[in-house]
């Protein structure tokens, strides 16, 4: 007999047309190529396979003939003469049946949509669920290291038979230094599935929970440092903690003036895409005034800052 239709299918040879579409939309939602990234060539000849299958069993003049001749004179040009009692024949003896294999995805596409998609609905090829998006929150802190986060979720997936169920998945995220909000991380057909569809992706997107000394302005780092207006006046170094917890002393030149900005080069946040750069640290100095001065204290000043302003 060659082929065993009933056998791909995986139903019994006075299988009803139900027991038929049944099996097929089981496996044709197993086997359909764009399910199968992976073996892809495997599938495609499996999904033929299913696909004539079903084509040839839910005709019932192409069944007839299979279920009397076989593939062989289901796909030859002439099969063997009707009884002779029948007015069908041929000057040789036989009648001509002409069998053509239809395309696969023409066949899925009318058993989940129906005829019209010889409109052009879909194109030949599955629709895509729609995508699943979840905001991944991190701290400043892990966007300038990077990180690595294990995620929970939970989908839709179709089981063989067709039907849907929720399924959890822990799924790893390795978060890169310098990404910003906004930045999507995505995992293709991680979403939920739908029947006539490819599974839909899980896209993350990255938000920036605020931080309470350091601001992101882009590749920078905003900074606002208070210091003492004697330190304002007088001193020669500052020691500034980084956001990695970094010691990084500052030679200051001359007085700092309030509102005053200072750029260190390359303390900034990690360029993404230019991993051996950062952005710039720019400090922002507010000077702390004293609350209240002595009679001595201020004629003390006068003294030193009238010579200073000379």
């Amino acid at each position: 007999m060659g082929v065993d239709y009933y056998n791909i299918l995986k139903v019994s040879r006075n299988a009803a047309e139900e027991d038929l579409k049944k099996s097929y939309k089981k496996l044709a939602m197993k086997w359909h190529p764009d399910k199968n990234a992976v073996n892809t060539k495997e599938a495609e000849a499996k999904f033929k396979q299913i696909s004539e299958a079903y084509d040839v069993l839910s005709d019932p003049q192409k069944r007839q003939i299979y279920d009397v001749y076989g593939e062989e004179g289901l796909k030859s040009s002439v099969y063997p003469p009707p009884p002779p009692s029948s007015k069908e024949r041929d000057a040789g003896g036989g009648r001509r049946f002409k069998f053509s294999p239809r395309d696969p995805e023409v066949i899925f596409e009318e058993f989940f949509w129906g005829s019209d998609v010889g409109q052009g609905k879909s194109g030949g090829r599955l629709k895509k669920a729609a995508s699943m998006e979840t905001k991944l929150s991190c701290s400043l802190e892990e966007l300038y290291k990077g990180s690595r986060r294990k995620m929970q979720i939970a989908r839709v997936v179709l089981d063989e038979s067709g039907k849907a169920v929720t399924v959890e998945e822990v799924l790893a995220i390795n978060i890169k230094p310098g990404w910003k909000k906004g930045t999507k991380i995505t995992f293709p057909e991680k979403g939920n599935h739908e029947a006539g569809a490819t599974p839909g992706d899980l896209i993350f997107v990255i938000d920036e929970k605020p931080h309470p000394i350091f601001k992101r302005d882009g590749n920078d780092l905003l900074i606002n440092h208070s210091i003492s207006l004697l330190d304002a006046l007088t001193c020669k170094t500052l020691n500034i903690t980084t956001l990695d917890g970094r010691d990084l002393p500052l030679k200051v030149s001359g007085v700092i003036k309030p509102g005053q900005e200072m750029v260190i080069q390359n303390e900034g946040m990690p360029i993404s895409k230019e991993p051996s750069k950062n952005g710039k640290l720019r400090i922002k100095f507010d000077i702390k005034f004293p609350s209240r001065l002595t009679a001595e204290q201020k004629s003390d000043l006068r003294r030193v800052l009238g010579r200073a302003d000379a």
